[in-house]
């Protein structure tokens, strides 16, 4: 069973989610009110995941999430946040949190946020004679109108990133949710053609429109291309939905402060933040998402190292072919 530990100065705020992530996940919640404590609880307590309160005294949330990234980087944070601190949690983001939740939508939207960051979370066992190995990994997949299949796919191609050793269990967190939100926005905005608009405005209507489309036709007979590509110098994903498409000129900016709050930015900011470059094609059904695990400057060094030196004399220099190592899955 999952243990979340709640970081909360408000001893109601902290019962609140302490009751919700028991009556509604069964998980063990641990209150605490100071950001120090929870850092000396880490110590000796096995944590799975952290929920901090982004405002509270001595020390803020902020600097618990860098001290906490610091010393237990294999412990995602969610960040609560208040309202008129939207601009701060962009900078969480970028700190390392996982994801944030407003304090407004504590009831509706926390629970998923934490089972979609510890799916994430998860890691696979793999054996250190393939981590040796392997250089370059290819994987081509399709799927269909089931987002539920969502979940599996993100964990297979994060369990790719394990055998090169190429990033830290933070980065591969944050790869993965960036990836559930990309192919989640394929299936329900791209071929189910679902405004996220309508979300923020009526859920249950929401829902019953994505479960209505997805078993009628033409919706229910299109489908999600996902490639990856994964060296050890970057991973590259590409996501392609066989939708209408849409302008990527009129996305708004999910950065500015009154976008931050809603439901149609988000996931969009959470991709922009965790990928290092991410782009659309012109017709708005396709999206690119790379992350470098080595910085360009540096691969110009490594690249230069491994020239192979000028051959002088064939009699005493064979000269011999250099092979790429490639594991792509079988059909």
């Amino acid at each position: 069973m999952p243990r979340i530990l709640i970081v909360e100065d408000c001893r109601v705020q902290q019962r609140l989610i302490q009751q919700l992530i028991a009556r509604q996940a069964g998980w063990e919640g641990i209150g605490v009110n100071r950001g120090a404590a929870a850092l000396e609880m880490m110590v000796n307590e096995p944590i799975d995941l952290v929920v901090c309160d982004l405002r509270m005294p001595e020390m803020d949330g902020l600097e618990f999430l860098r001290l906490a990234q610091e010393a237990y980087p294999l412990v995602p944070v969610i960040i609560v946040t208040a309202q008129g601190s939207e601009e701060v949690a962009v900078t969480a983001l970028r700190e390392g949190a996982a994801d944030y939740v407003p304090k407004r939508n504590l009831m509706t939207d926390l629970i998923a946020r934490i089972e979609r960051v510890l799916n994430a979370s998860q890691r696979s066992l793999i054996e250190h004679e393939l981590q040796q190995c392997v250089t370059f990994r290819r994987t081509e997949l399709v799927i269909g109108t089931d987002r539920t299949v969502v979940p599996s796919v993100v964990a297979m191609l994060q369990s790719q990133l394990d055998p090169l050793g190429v990033c830290d269990d933070k980065d591969r967190i944050r790869i993965g949710v960036a990836l559930e939100e990309a192919l989640v926005n394929a299936v329900i905005h791209g071929n189910l053609e679902i405004s996220s608009e309508l979300r923020g405005v009526d859920d249950n209507a929401f829902a019953e429109l994505v479960l209505s489309r997805s078993e009628s036709a033409p919706w229910c007979q299109r489908q999600v291309h996902c490639m990856a590509e994964i060296s050890r110098t970057r991973a590259r994903f590409v996501i392609r939905d066989e939708g209408p498409g849409f302008d990527p000129s009129s996305l708004p900016d999910p950065t500015i402060p009154e976008n931050l709050e809603k439901a149609s930015g988000r996931g969009l900011l959470l991709i922009r933040t965790f990928m290092d470059d991410v782009r659309y094609n012109d017709t708005g059904n396709e999206i690119t998402l790379e992350k470098h695990f080595v910085k360009p400057t540096e691969l110009d060094a490594i690249m230069e190292t491994v020239k192979a030196p000028e051959i002088k004399s064939p009699k005493t220099c064979q000269s011999r072919p250099v092979i790429d190592q490639t594991l792509v899955p079988c059909d």
